[in-house]
């Protein structure tokens, strides 16, 4: 899998996109304390406002980026046994798990994938590859599907919007902290902001934005071993076992799913030791390790 999720590329753009529409508004200037120095409350509150609000537009458009940049069919009415079986298991998981159905979609693809997303948990999307369907036992898929509905079901996708929406924050708030001391201390501007400013501002979003995916990343990759945990109580952990073994022997080290789904599939892919940081999920055998241990347990 490519490390930067699709959510966190569509959260980015958003971003700089405001970024750049307020400073040429001149809203920007609220950051500046009568040309001499910083206001940091209002630095914080425009921050947060650019932080939060990046991150949860995101969210809102998870769904709609989902189904154009996967080609993602919604099962609006089942066609094939195929289709009424997913539909029929994703539901009866959804009332188990105490959540609205979801969505049932499937997205055309070789590989063995799927995932979940949405701003909502009653009001989801599932979605599922025509490679897994083609390539999993229906004991394998239901354990994938189950995997997914925990994910809705423990609101994932709004928690990583928390999260990313505090780092954004930081990121946005320190990276002009930054910029505004190297315009003051080292290229000695007295009023106002020079262009070191806007130079150093930039450089320090992009180091401290790949710091903070490091933070997004390790949550993002515990709760894949609490969505295998509740995949296993919706579908019984043989299952879920089974699923990760057949991802593991058909894990080709990489993934269609667009950067911004990379967080929400099923599967992983190997790195190297620095590259794990940036990984959405732990691997293969270390979830299927979690999951064996928690056998033993009971």
């Amino acid at each position: 899998m490519k490390r930067i999720a699709l959510f966190l590329a569509t959260n980015l753009a958003i971003i700089i996109v405001l970024s750049i529409s307020l400073r040429l508004l001149g809203f920007e200037r609220i950051l500046d304390d009568q040309g001499v120095d910083l206001n940091l409350n209002s630095l914080l509150l425009f921050a947060a406002v650019f932080g939060f609000g990046g991150s949860f537009i995101s969210l809102a458009l998870s769904k709609w980026m989902a189904k154009k940049t996967t080609g993602a069919q919604i099962i609006s009415q089942a066609a094939n046994p195929t289709e009424h079986w997913l539909l029929e298991t994703v539901r009866a998981q959804a009332t188990q798990a105490g959540i609205g159905m979801p969505e049932v979609a499937i997205f055309p693809s070789s590989e063995v994938n799927a995932f979940a997303t949405g701003a909502n948990r009653n009001k989801a999307l599932v979605a599922v590859s025509s490679g897994l369907l083609n390539n999993m036992s229906k004991d394998e898929a239901e354990a994938v599907l189950a995997h997914e509905v925990s994910h809705v079901a423990n609101g994932d996708m709004i928690t990583l919007s928390l999260i990313q929406g505090v780092v954004n924050t930081f990121v946005i708030f320190l990276s002009r902290v930054i910029g505004h001391l190297v315009d003051r201390m080292v290229f000695k501007v007295e009023r106002g902001h020079g262009p070191a400013f806007w130079i150093t501002t930039i450089i320090a979003e992009i180091v401290l934005g790949i710091l903070a995916s490091i933070i997004v990343m390790w949550f993002s990759r515990k709760r894949e071993f609490r969505a295998d945990a509740g995949g296993a109580q919706l579908a019984g952990s043989h299952k879920m076992i089974a699923a990760l073994k057949r991802l593991q022997a058909n894990q080709a080290g990489r993934s269609e799913l667009p950067d911004q789904l990379t967080a929400f599939g099923i599967s992983g892919i190997r790195r190297s030791r620095f590259g794990k940081l940036f990984l959405t999920h732990p691997p293969l055998e270390e979830r299927i390790a979690a999951l064996e241990q928690s056998m033993l347990r009971r």
